[in-house]
């Protein structure tokens, strides 16, 4: 399904009447909100300052009055804080300082105020893994986008390599590498040609297999390194970058922007036009779906992000965040809206799994309320591809069990910390 938006260029969307910026856009601790209701802001003005070592910036993407700032349960059941923000028409934007010196600890610095974090998905604070405790000797682009119907870092791809490339060269230059992989799925050819060019550059092409975006698949395709359970890229000396997060890297740097403008693909055969749109941070997702030309009546699912990792959304009160790909709107035939049945221990499940887990077992040990059983056999280590509950002829949804299941087992290790007095 990626025909139906491949070949549109990416369009900006104009700015909505009004932004709810969520102050939890990243992995960590919430942002803390630095204004206050009536205040006037300007566009790329701090709204939501670091609350701690795991957290991130946020900032205004339109100019206007701060309306409220306010609890809201979002689309996805997650009840966040949020700034709201009434456009004045102003269009008014703040910039940074020029920077002055380029050094590693410098450029560190600026991508911490601008907010930057994982684009591809993850949120992680993109300062902090600049800063690792271990040598690193090798950078891994991730160009795979492997998710159906998304083509937001394919298009960047190709409208805005220059700046892809800058973005990267500033970020070797952070960590102070001199090896650079690019890792592009073999659907795109033009995306590897153009990105070949580069010297400095090694463009692995991928297989085009569902989840090479895989952050421990994309290391061992591209450098061979397989990176233990439990353990982490800089574990094996390899720091992965997303397309989009190169981008805002580089606008941080030489344009001088915060992170408040993110590009995504809507998509499915229940929105009237599919456009790949690069639009404010906040923006309500009825907004961009009127601006698409509205949905047809018979959609039976809306996703945020990608069909497989993305997360479905009860209602349409959700906003933009700096990690969302996707917007979808599925027709019957796109999605499944079956009700999950007992499992039929089939084992397409771990047939499936491109972790070699056993997702049945896991599953059921949760649903039992043994948490730690599903530990041993390495709930932890699934990386919520989706392959498990795509292949489910029960249309069990394992990936919100196991999901569920990690956070509690989290929950557990932290109360045993405490009572341990660390």
């Amino acid at each position: 399904m990626k025909y139906l938006t491949k070949d549109l260029p990416i369009e900006k969307m104009p700015e909505p009447a009004k932004v709810y910026i969520s102050m939890s856009q990243h992995i960590g601790a919430p942002a803390l909100p630095v204004v206050a209701v009536g205040d006037k802001v300007k566009k790329g003005q701090l709204v939501g300052e670091a609350s701690g070592a795991i957290s991130a910036n946020v900032f205004a993407s339109i100019a206007g009055t701060v309306t409220e700032i306010t609890d809201i349960v979002n689309g996805m059941g997650q009840k966040q804080k949020y700034v709201v923000i009434e456009n004045d028409g102003s269009g008014e934007e703040t910039f940074f300082d020029e920077m002055t010196s380029f050094e590693p600890k410098d450029l560190v610095e600026r991508i911490r105020l601008a907010g930057i974090v994982g684009l591809g998905g993850a949120g992680f604070p993109t300062a902090v893994k600049l800063s690792p405790k271990t040598k690193l000797d090798a950078l891994v682009i991730n160009g795979a986008e492997c998710e159906p119907y998304l083509n937001c870092d394919y298009r960047l791809m190709l409208e805005r390599t220059e700046d892809i490339y800058k973005g990267i060269m500033y970020t070797a230059r952070a960590l102070g590498i001199k090896r650079i992989i690019f890792g592009i799925e073999a659907n795109k050819p033009d995306a590897i040609e153009i990105f070949g060019k580069y010297s400095d550059i090694e463009t692995v092409v991928l297989k085009k297999q569902y989840p090479m975006g895989s952050e421990k698949h994309l290391i061992y395709c591209t450098t061979g390194r397989k990176v233990p359970c439990g353990k982490m890229p800089f574990d094996v000396g390899v720091c992965v970058q997303n397309v989009k997060t190169m981008i805002a890297v580089y606008e941080a740097i030489e344009l001088n922007l915060p992170l408040a403008k993110t590009v995504i693909t809507v998509s499915g055969l229940g929105v009237k036009n599919s456009k790949n749109l690069r639009v404010a941070l906040g923006t309500p997702f009825k907004d961009i779906i009127d601006y698409c030309g509205g949905m047809a009546d018979d959609v039976v699912k809306i996703v945020a992000g990608g069909p497989m990792m993305g997360k479905a959304l009860v209602n349409l009160n959700q906003y933009t965040r700096k990690t969302d790909s996707g917007l979808l709107l599925l027709k019957k035939g796109e999605a499944s809206t079956a009700s999950p049945t007992n499992c039929i221990n089939c084992g397409k499940c771990s047939d499936n799994c491109p972790m070699r887990l056993i997702p049945a077992f896991m599953d059921s040990y949760i649903q039992a309320g043994d948490y730690l059983a599903a530990e041993k056999l390495g709930v932890m280590n699934c990386i919520e591809c989706g392959s498990c509950a795509y292949n489910c002829p029960a249309k069990r949804p394992l990936v919100q069990s196991f999901n569920f299941a990690k956070g509690k087992i989290r929950e557990i290790r932290l109360n045993e910390a405490r009572k341990e007095g660390k």
